[in-house]
């Protein structure tokens, strides 16, 4: 079988179709499929030339990585995105989307290919929300009507999802979603996601000013939905409780600012983007994980998190309840709940006997999760076997 995988992110990218996507086509070609990834690529990357295959040739990855450049011109970007798909896709059996859904979409009306979708969440409420456009949490926004930019939004999402001939999403939850989008609940494959055992990793130090009763770390993308400002202000109501946060993004300087405020620069570590390794690192150099979202499809840092053995606090949206199994490997809170989580944090500074017990069942709690399970999974769905 020959797959097409498309994707929008990829290392040295971080997020989670950056952390999937590697992970699902290594495993891919190690059962004997020909796998290509097509995906854009920053100019400050190494292997940003467009149609470079620098990944393979240096022994990276077993599979073929076809790199466009991000910051191209818009248009110019689109375009030759389009193309280049159409190019790679007519030796392919299958197209497999995990981002670039428009470009896909377009492109498969010339290839005429089965297509198969990677869901984790809402495109149009992502871009309405980051463009400022919106404040509705998820679920609200699927409720509401908008204006006609927004409202153009949802229908492209939701016509392009419904040209898919089977939709794989990582949690009961986003099924359900995709259901109301008009798509076949028969057309729907559930595959939860999936890590790697994380062993040998080294605990990476982490430079604070002061000697903390409890190190809490957070990993994602810094935009208004991760809420990282109100893990900041949780801190600051805590003392001897330091943070440190992994990632980048637009509220950036905004959590500098708020930081500075609050007097944490002594409690605060702003870690940036780093590579997989050195985030896991930062992580197991930690006590606690903390992901105090708005919505999650489904989270796999938390995945990550626990198999490297960190009790999770977590927001009960989305499909994390799906992995949090409140009060066993971790503790769920409402989201938008200041009070309640720096009351949950200074529990847990007291109590560090709850930490412990918490961090041995999250590992355990990993066996649901199993690699095996996700490859055999997307696969079949990826074969078209209807019977998942």
């Amino acid at each position: 079988m020959h797959i097409l995988i498309i994707t929008g992110i990829f290392p040295p990218d971080i997020g989670g179709p950056a952390t999937y996507v590697p992970q699902i086509a290594s495993a891919l070609a190690a059962r004997g499929q020909t796998t290509t990834v097509m995906t854009l690529s920053d100019a400050s990357s190494p292997f940003s030339s467009p149609d470079r295959e620098s990944d393979r040739v240096r022994g990276e990855y077993p599979f073929r990585v076809v790199r466009l450049p991000r910051q191209a011109f818009k248009p110019w970007r689109w375009l030759r995105t389009v193309f280049t798909i159409v190019r790679l896709g007519h030796r392919a059996d299958v197209l497999f989307v995990n981002g670039l859904y428009m470009e896909a979409i377009l492109a498969n009306l010339l290839l005429r290919k089965r297509l198969v979708q990677k869901v984790v969440g809402d495109w149009a409420w992502e871009r309405a929300t980051n463009r400022g456009w919106v404040k509705d949490h998820f679920e609200a926004f699927q409720k509401k009507r908008y204006i006609a930019k927004i409202e153009i939004l949802k229908a492209l999402r939701a016509w392009w999802h419904r040209q898919a001939d089977r939709i794989l999403v990582p949690s009961d939850y986003l099924a359900r979603w995709i259901v109301q989008c008009g798509v076949p609940k028969e057309k729907i494959a559930v595959v939860y996601n999936a890590v790697e055992p994380i062993d040998s990793i080294q605990p990476s130090p982490v430079p604070f000013a002061t000697c903390l009763k409890l190190r809490v770390v957070t990993v994602g993308r810094l935009v208004p939905l991760k809420q990282v400002d109100q893990i900041i202000q949780a801190i600051a109501q805590c003392n001897g409780v330091g943070l440190v946060i992994v990632g980048d993004g637009p509220e950036h300087g905004r959590l500098e600012n708020l930081v500075r405020t609050c007097g944490l620069a002594d409690r605060v570590y702003f870690a940036g983007r780093r590579s997989k390794a050195e985030t896991f690192s930062l992580m197991a150099g930690c006590d606690l994980f903390i992901l105090n979202s708005t919505h999650e499809g489904f989270p796999h840092v938390v995945l990550e998190a626990m198999s490297l053995g960190l009790p999770v606090v977590a927001t009960a949206v989305g499909g994390t309840s799906e992995v949090v199994q409140n009060g066993e490997n971790g503790l769920l809170i409402p989201p938008m709940a200041d009070e309640l989580l720096s009351q949950t944090l200074l529990h847990l500074v007291t109590f560090p006997e709850e930490r412990q017990r918490m961090a041995s069942r999250a590992r355990h709690s990993m066996e649901r999760f199993c690699p095996m399970a996700m490859i055999e999974g997307t696969e079949n769905v990826l074969r078209n076997n209807m019977s998942l």
